[in-house]
């Protein structure tokens, strides 16, 4: 029998005892922005302000306030959205975790003046941006806040570092997808296969599935008549393989490899190309190098930094171009103006790194 639904807490004042707090400005970090871009499926903005999702295999509400990044995570037995005698979470531990997701220890107002200043559409871009946090609920969808006539520089954009497992399954089911509809995928998905967490109200939450619940006989099948299409066989196929080869600690593990065995590992992998496998190290390998290529990014790459990639559609050749690990150390990310691609088309395969350095797929995410 499911335990009785929970009351979701939105906000601090709700049962304070079980929210804590972390120092996090705006600068640094913004929810509305991260947590809808396309990196993670699991959140859901569940009040204005308040963002409601599933973290290492629990439901938490997560606010921002000024310089603060308020959270709660919910128990398996609480009453009136209060503990009923269950031991919190250990306040340490949760800590450690948001921390980790939101990779805080990287500081990012360094990174932007550095990205800047050696790139000047990226502070043009930057610059022009509104970025301001005001008013909750009132944004064009675009990251502009329409109830402020305030515009300040874009910020607080950064990478998470996500689960491997659950990153690599879910970026398979993106290709020819959008963020919406991905979402409601990932949502069958977890519903279906996932272990169950709670409910908050009328709203159930579950687990990630296990490597083992989406590698079984049926799990095509299952997945299929789930709306999962073409993609069913991709993500049970890879589940299977990875459990039957790697494991979960070994796809961990890919984290400390280099970027280039960790793409070719995870290429191997059934219904993961190129795009998919750089989405992988950048969001949850930590290859912060890594720059996913879609056509969007390529055409960027040639009409606004004229590079000369050869073709007109992006080609597996091109996206090798764009991506490849060739930087050259004097490029850096210190340049004052965007170099000529176009006057050197075989320096094409080092451009974005080179532009932007070690940290070039936190860059192209902004």
């Amino acid at each position: 029998r499911l335990p009785a639904p929970m009351k979701l807490r939105d906000a601090p004042s709700a049962c304070p005892a079980l929210w804590r707090c972390l120092p996090c400005p705006p600068a640094e970090l913004r929810l509305d922005l991260v947590l809808s871009s396309g990196q993670t499926f699991r959140w859901w903005e569940s009040s204005p302000g308040a963002w409601t999702g599933v973290l290492g295999g629990r439901v938490w509400t997560l606010r921002q306030e000024r310089d603060r990044l308020w959270y709660t995570v919910y128990g398996e037995e609480e009453e009136d959205g209060c503990p009923a005698g269950a031991a919190k979470p250990d306040g340490a531990e949760t800590d450690r975790i948001l921390r980790d997701y939101f990779q805080l220890d990287v500081g990012l107002p360094a990174l932007y003046r550095a990205w800047g200043a050696a790139d000047p559409l990226f502070h043009k871009v930057a610059a022009d941006f509104p970025g301001e946090v005001a008013p909750w609920g009132h944004g064009d969808g675009q990251g502009t806040c329409s109830a402020s006539p305030h515009r300040v520089p874009l910020a607080g954009v950064r990478v998470l570092r996500q689960d491997p497992v659950e990153c690599l399954l879910s970026f398979i089911c993106t290709s020819n997808n959008h963020i919406s509809r991905i979402t409601s995928m990932i949502e069958r998905l977890c519903r279906a296969f996932g272990r169950h967490l709670c409910h908050l109200d009328a709203r159930p939450f579950h687990a990630f599935p296990s490597l083992s619940a989406l590698a079984g006989a049926d799990a095509e099948a299952r997945l299929r008549a789930l709306g999962f299409g073409y993609r069913a066989k991709f993500v049970s196929g890879t589940a299977r393989a990875v459990a039957e080869g790697l494991g979960a600690e070994g796809l961990h593990q890919l984290r400390t490899v280099p970027y280039t065995e960790a793409r070719r590992v995870l290429c191997a992998l059934p219904g993961v190309g190129t795009k998919v496998a750089d989405c992988v190290c950048l969001m949850a390998l930590d290859k912060a190098e890594a720059v996913p290529v879609d056509t969007h990014v390529w055409r960027i790459a040639r009409q606004r930094y004229g590079m000369a990639l050869g073709g007109r559609s992006l080609s597996p050749r091109a996206h090798q171009e764009i991506g490849k690990d060739r930087a050259e150390p004097s490029h850096g990310t210190h340049r004052d103006s965007a170099p000529s691609a176009g006057a050197h088309p075989l320096s094409a395969g080092d451009f974005f790194r080179g532009l932007w350095g070690p940290r070039a797929g936190w860059a192209q995410a902004v």
